[in-house]
Formats: C-alpha cells, structure tokens, sequence
C-alpha cells in the first residue's frame, strides 16, 4: 500500500518535536539503541565474528567483521556453506560521534554485506563526550592504517578495500582519506560518504541553505547537528581543523574515488554535495547523488525500501558498474558539477 507523503510529512515533523535534548539525552538513547541491536535476528547468509584492533595507547578497538557467505545445497554434497566475498568495506557508522554502534548498526551491515558481496569490518570506535574529538579519527585512522598495512586481517586484498561511513561516519571515512594523504603511510583508493558531516557551522547564517530548509521538521535538526558538535570537540579551536570539518581543507587533491549520496530533506545536504564539488574540482573521480524524498538516517531503514534499494543499487554501480535501474520513477538527482 503507499504510503501518503503528506500524513507521513505531519508524523515526521510531530516526531521531530517531541525529540529530547541531544546533550541530556544521549545515554539514554544509547541505551535504546544497544537494545534493539541485540534484538536482530541472524541472517544465515552473513557469518558475523568479533575481532579488535590495537591502539597506540593500548587501547582495544571493537570491531565487528560481517561476511557474506554462499550457501548451496545438492543431494550428491549436501549443504555447502562458502565464503562469498569480493573485497573488503571499512565502515564507520553514524551517530554523531556520540551516539550510535557496532550493534545497532547490525542489521545494516549485515545487509550491507550481503547485497554488495564484500565483507564489511564495522569499527566501534571511542565515541564523545567521553573521548572528545580527535580520538574518533585517530581511532579509525589506525584501524584503517593496520587494515591496509595487511596486520589486522591477514587476507585482505588493498586494491579491493573501500572506506565508508553514514553521518559522522562519512565525516570520518573523509577524514581518514585526508590523514592517510598527510600522513603518507596508506593510500585508500575508494570511499563511500553517505549523507557525510563536512562542516562546521549549523546555525541560521549557515552559508548553506540545507541547513534552514531541513534544519528543523526532519527528526535530525539543525540544532541537533550543534549539539552533537558541542559535545564531540574539545575546544573551539577544533571547529576549523580539517580533520574535524574536512570542507574546511584548503587542499583536497589525492583523495580516493568518491561516491556521495546525500538525502533531499537532510540538514546536512548542501555542505556534503558542496565537499563533492570541492573534490572533483581538486582533480579526484567523484560521483554525488541526491535521494528523492529521502531525511537523514534512512540508510538504517529496513532493506524493502525503495529508498535503501535505490541507494544500493548507486552503489553497486560506483563499485562494480552494474547499470542504474530505479526502483520508483525519479528515485535520485545526479548532482551536477562534480565531474
């Protein structure tokens, strides 16, 4: 049945209205969200296992390793179960750098996993305001370095790795490509940026315009995106570094093939389509789309949405050149400028 845009416009803005503050809510949302990772039901088609990474102050990163797995059954050989995977996804999941985990992020990295047929190594890295920024970064940057240098996993393929992340995760996927350039130590060649956080400011003179349209009936507000801020930096000298706000780069050049998907209705939209566009013009293979429709945070809809699908299949077709197929009529907006 369809669903009436108009009545779920009114539920989304009444949600948005009755959501608490961000800066005295977040251990209770915390709460919420390891509850209903536990509450995923395994998929047989995705081995999960538990794994760690090793920080420099000793320090053990969680990691959750998803692979997706062939299973075949014939009566002369009986149940076959294979590993089914053609690369490897670093991923960093959302949250704000406060909130969210590998566990609430089951059930899309598992998807995740199974449609793209790569194994996906999802980061639980040290969340704010506990570790205030730049823990989060230095977290993922040393799990990526070890990912790439072959100690965290011995089979991975370098050239087959993509970096990833929704939200504060493609903020810090983007970051990690920018420190990787800096540093000198790997080289990624591919990232994913969904609906990323790129800048620094997210107040009603924002220079983008995202910021004031989508700022405030779309369950992630704008002042949310500020309090999410608040909480993850250490001082306000941090809301021009780089590495906090990678828009904010004076130089972009030698970054990995990029796909950007924004959302039409997210907070976030213009300054992620406006790092696209810095990209390409600093000379790297870019590829951005806008999803029709689409709020912040749909990524974590069940995989039946057209919305999901969609994004899937952008996707597949950045990473292995499968043709766009929509799943409803004008389902994304290729932006412009980016090639």
């Amino acid at each position: 049945m369809p669903i009436n845009k108009a009545v779920l416009a009114a539920f989304i803005k009444a949600a948005t209205r009755l959501r608490p503050d961000i800066k005295k809510s977040y251990k209770a949302q915390r709460v919420v969200e390891d509850l209903s990772g536990k509450l995923r039901l395994p998929d047989p088609r995705c081995r999960i296992e538990d794994h760690s990474a090793t920080m420099p102050d000793g320090y053990e990163v969680p990691l959750r390793v998803f692979t997706p797995l062939d299973i075949s059954f014939t009566l002369a050989s009986g149940l076959e179960v294979t590993e089914d995977s053609r690369g490897t996804i670093l991923f960093f999941h959302g949250g704000g750098w406060v909130n969210g985990s590998v566990d609430f992020y089951i059930e899309a990295c598992t998807t995740m996993a199974i449609k793209l047929e790569r194994r996906v190594i999802a980061v639980d890295y040290r969340r704010a305001p506990e570790h205030r920024f730049p823990q989060a970064p230095e977290d993922c940057y040393e799990v990526a370095r070890q990912l790439f240098a072959g100690t965290l996993i011995s089979d991975v393929e370098i050239n087959n790795c993509v970096l990833a992340g929704d939200s504060a995760g493609g903020n810090l996927a983007a970051v990690v490509s920018l420190m990787a350039r800096d540093r000198g130590a790997f080289k990624p060649r591919t990232q994913i940026l969904l609906y990323p956080a790129t800048y620094n400011d997210h107040s009603p003179a924002s220079r983008f315009e995202s910021v004031r349209t989508n700022g405030y009936d779309y369950l992630l507000t704008a002042q949310d995106v500020a309090d999410y801020m608040e909480l993850y930096i250490r001082s306000p000298e941090d809301l021009t570094n780089p590495y906090f706000a990678p828009l904010l780069a004076s130089d972009l050049s030698n970054q990995p093939r990029t796909l950007l998907v924004s959302a039409e209705y997210c907070p976030l939209r213009d300054e992620g389509e406006a790092f696209a566009q810095r990209l390409s013009q600093a000379g790297n293979d870019v590829q951005c789309y806008r999803i029709i429709d689409a709020i912040h945070g749909y990524f974590l809809y069940p995989a039946v949405f057209s919305l999901v699908k969609d994004t899937y299949a952008l996707f597949k077709h950045f990473l292995d050149g499968d043709a766009l197929e929509k799943e409803n009529g004008q389902a994304w907006l290729e932006i412009s400028g980016t090639d």
